[in-house]
């Protein structure tokens, strides 16, 4: 599931990057306006990538990693869903956005769902150890 999921966030990232950087420049430059005036800037694709990389690699600090990207992503996606879904803009650009956010959601479900699942067998064995 680790690999699966980091494919997965791979392919946010790559997602990303077209809907936030390559395709506002080639909108950009086909309309004659400046390559940043449609790039809509940050940098969570390196997170996904950076957590992808780790649920492959699986460092020390790999659970806590996915969890608190996983609470930070989901909590950040649902308010941005709910301002979206208060007014929304069915554009192109809005429509490729919200899609992109439900996936997010659902990644990012999965890897806190992963996340629970390993802390129970965390505690099982702890508890089974005493």
């Amino acid at each position: 599931m680790n690999r699966f999921l980091a494919h997965f966030l791979f392919i946010l990232a790559a997602w990303t990057l077209c809907i936030k950087f390559f395709i506002p420049v080639i909108w950009a430059i086909f309309e004659g306006v400046g390559i940043t005036t449609y790039i809509f800037w940050d940098l969570w694709w390196v997170v996904h990538i950076w957590l992808g990389y780790a649920l492959i690699t699986q460092p020390r600090y790999m659970w806590t990693l996915a969890g608190v990207v996983s609470l930070i992503e989901i909590n950040i996606v649902i308010i941005k869903l709910f301002e979206f879904l208060g007014e929304p803009d069915w554009s192109v650009w809005n429509m490729n956005w919200f899609v992109n956010k439900l996936f997010v959601l659902a990644c990012f479900i999965l890897v806190i769902s992963q996340c629970v699942r390993y802390r129970m067998r965390a505690w099982q064995t702890d508890s089974g150890d005493g």
